[in-house]
């Protein structure tokens, strides 16, 4: 059997054993489009229905039991259902779902998040973290009065801003430069060529939808330098690092943005996003002001983000226990390439602390350039295979661990991975 007849099997496997998420998804299809409604969570043949979840575990519409190493792409930070972050969502209830106003709330988890992050001298709160990004690169455009927008070549800052494969064709029309991720050289070239027009760098300090890929420390510091020196707003977008310790990157990095982006966990495993940082920028949103920046949106303030995210922050997300997190996902990427490794299969896990991604090559990756000559068949296989153990991760091999996640957790991911690849023998080793 070769690797496709076996990627075949393991979708007609697959297939048989979920027959109600495939009837759930059928059914969808006459309102939604392909009855998906987020694009990431598709897969073919048909993605699984999940039904309910507690701590670090997952149940579908058949039935089966999974470990969650996806973690709802790290906004699922806190497991499934934590007690503390409940108490605080039906408190919040008891008060009023929609209050129509200001609330206490609101300021408390601002004051929070800047102990954390005390370069968000300011800060405003959003639906998502799309919008977070959006916001933060119109006024870093309002702000200088220029328009480009420089990113990087596999970056994601949202539905509308996502720069992989070349970039989506809904994307914001912002006139954009897109640049190679750690290539420092090649950025100062460009903003060489278009120092004066730009008004942001927008940077995420580990590529995340790019494949995890951390940004090396002097390229980053370099982009701080460069933004500095043209006068561009430098953003930093820690929508998804901020988990990799108690102040998220740049904290570990000693690296000042001009603006940061937040969101995911932020909400308590509700709809949230952030922007803030420096006050002179930020204060072009006080409505006080004779000519304020609008910044309407019905749910910025919504009582149950507000509650869940102060409930988190405050009570649960110690930093012993994200850092605890970290350490245990830097052991766990360093067990799951040991059994490729072992097993001589060419693949490896990339990432940081508690997220990671799996790439069908021995690595290492240092851009989305270098995965072009990945083995998508042989990761797709492991996904179905991990499945039929147990295990749940995205589909383009994507985890981000949870707090509940624990050794048991771990040795049960290293088992199924360890278990997968030895069944499959030589198959893998191509």
């Amino acid at each position: 059997m070769n690797l496709a007849n076996a990627l075949e099997d393991a979708r007609a496997r697959y297939r048989a054993r979920n027959p109600a998420s495939e009837r759930q998804l059928a059914g969808a299809a006459a309102h939604l489009p392909g009855g998906n409604t987020r694009s990431v969570l598709f897969f073919p043949p048909f993605p699984l229905t999940m039904v309910r979840g507690e701590g670090c575990r997952l149940w579908d519409a058949d039935g089966h039991g999974y470990i969650d190493a996806l973690g709802e792409f790290t906004a699922g930070l806190y497991g499934h259902s934590n007690p503390v972050i409940r108490q605080a969502i039906t408190g919040a209830l008891a008060d009023g779902l929609t209050l129509s106003s200001h609330t206490r709330r609101e300021a408390d988890l601002a004051a929070e998040i800047h102990r954390r992050f005390p370069s968000m001298a300011l800060m405003r709160f959003t639906n998502s973290g799309t919008e977070a990004s959006m916001l933060a690169i119109a006024l870093a455009q309002v702000h200088t009065g220029r328009r480009k927008v420089l990113v990087f070549d596999g970056a994601y800052h949202g539905g509308v801003l996502s720069f992989g494969g070349g970039g989506s064709p809904i994307n914001l029309p912002h006139p954009y430069v897109v640049a190679p991720y750690n290539d420092l050289p090649a950025v100062a070239a460009l903003v060489e060529a278009h120092g004066p027009e730009l008004a942001a760098i927008v940077v995420e300090p580990v590529l995340g939808a790019g494949g995890c890929i951390p940004g090396d420390p002097d390229f980053l510091h370099g982009l701080r330098a460069l933004a500095a020196r043209c006068g561009a707003v430098f953003i930093l977008d820690e929508i998804q690092t901020s988990r990799l310790s108690p102040g998220g990157l740049q904290a570990v990095l000693g690296l000042t943005p001009d603006l940061t982006l937040l969101g995911k966990y932020f909400g308590g495993g509700l709809s949230f996003g952030a922007f803030g940082g420096r006050a002179e920028l930020m204060a072009r949103f006080d409505p006080r002001q004779p000519g304020a920046l609008g910044h309407a949106g019905t749910f910025n303030n919504n009582v149950l983000s507000m509650a869940a995210g102060l409930a988190g922050l405050e009570q649960v997300l110690t930093p012993q226990a994200l850092n605890d997190l970290n350490q245990r996902g830097d052991r766990l990427r360093e067990r799951l390439n040991a059994v490729l490794a072992t097993a001589d299969v060419p693949a490896h896990f990339a990432g940081v602390g508690s997220v990671m991604n799996l790439h069908g090559l021995p690595g290492p990756v240092r851009r989305p350039a270098d995965l072009a000559g990945a083995n998508h068949a042989l990761r797709e296989l492991l996904f179905f295979d991990l499945l039929e153990r147990g295990v749940y991760l995205a589909f383009r091999g994507f985890i981000a661990l949870s707090l509940p996640f624990d050794d048991a957790a771990c040795d049960t991911l290293v088992g199924a991975l360890d278990d997968a690849v030895h069944a499959r023998g030589a198959l893998l080793r191509g």
